[in-house]
């Protein structure tokens, strides 16, 4: 089964199973990782999905839309690995993938 390894904003690690096509979002809270607010439910209008991705998987994700750059912009924690996690559908090629909870905004 495919994994990803989160890391909490505590530094602890985290390996998840995911399904491809889920959202990078749903796995994290559906794995248990409760520091994902996701208040929007994943339809990108909020930013509380904010996670860095490891930059070894960053060529692997779909280009950024202008909507999640924008609510990126607006994250004072953003860095050049920022992405939105509901904006992410997991496929096998994420498999072993790290992701990093941002800090809270």
């Amino acid at each position: 089964m495919a994994e990803i390894i989160v890391t909490t904003r505590e530094g602890e690690n985290t390996v998840l199973p995911f399904t491809p096509s889920m959202s990078l979002m749903q796995t994290i809270c559906d794995g248990g990782v409760d520091e994902l607010a996701a208040l929007c439910g994943g339809v990108c209008s909020c930013a509380t999905c904010h996670v860095y991705i490891g930059d070894d998987f960053l060529d692997s994700l779909p280009v950024m839309s202008e909507d999640e750059d924008l609510l990126l912009e607006g994250v004072p924690h953003r860095k050049a690995n920022s992405r939105l996690s509901c904006q992410i559908r997991l496929t096998p090629e994420h498999n072993g993938m790290h992701v990093t909870i941002a800090e809270d905004e």
